[in-house]
């Protein structure tokens, strides 16, 4: 099934309608600076917590369905963000760069050459200097099911070409199917000026 399956057949699991606390604590924190992108955005709950807080923001998502909920939830709320269909793997073609993304249960979904290409589509997403927080699902949890369990690891051989891979932490991840949270990883991605093996540095 596609995720626009998922979509229109109901309420998928990561669909909590709320924000995720981790997002919330981000958020809180001041670590989320405008603009920002939210990549696979959903029905856009991330987005709108953004926008709640006076964020210049982005919502954009492979699934119509998606994106058509999350323009009502906009409109419910009293909130102006832009949600558009758009390919998380083909950022550079939104025409724009941001200063933060955030990836809230994506990155888990790639398959190894699809990660690649991720890490260079954020890379065109993001300005200099900028970073991505991605929430994804750990391997610290049991496979009862679900998504693909990530290592600690597997950041680097992905992103440290063209982010530094600032942190790596244990989090959590809420689900509507069950009442405790599942293990997951917060990463930070600050992007760099080049990517390694480009650039002026390259020519010297």
């Amino acid at each position: 099934m596609t995720f626009e399956d998922l979509y229109r057949e109901g309420r998928p699991p990561w669909d909590i309608g709320r924000a995720q606390a981790e997002i919330v604590a981000l958020l809180d924190s001041g670590a989320v600076v405008p603009p920002v992108l939210d990549v696979g955005c959903g029905t856009g709950e991330a987005a709108l917590a953004c926008a709640l807080r006076g964020l210049e923001v982005r919502g954009v998502d492979g699934a119509p369905t998606a994106i058509a909920l999350a323009r009502e939830k906009a409109k419910v709320r009293g909130l102006s963000v832009p949600f558009d269909v758009a390919d998380a793997l083909a950022l550079g073609s939104l025409g724009t760069t941001y200063r933060t993304v955030l990836d809230c249960g994506l990155f888990h979904v790639f398959e190894d050459e699809e990660r690649t290409r991720y890490a260079a589509s954020l890379f065109e997403a993001l300005r200099p200097g900028g970073s991505a927080y991605l929430l994804c699902f750990s391997d610290a949890e049991p496979n009862w099911g679900g998504p693909r369990r990530v290592r600690a690891d597997e950041f680097a051989p992905v992103f440290a070409d063209r982010f530094v891979v600032a942190d790596v932490r244990p989090a959590t991840f809420e689900t509507n199917l069950r009442d405790e949270r599942v293990q997951a990883w917060r990463v930070r991605l600050d992007r760099r000026p080049y990517r390694v093996g480009t650039g002026p540095a390259a020519a010297r």
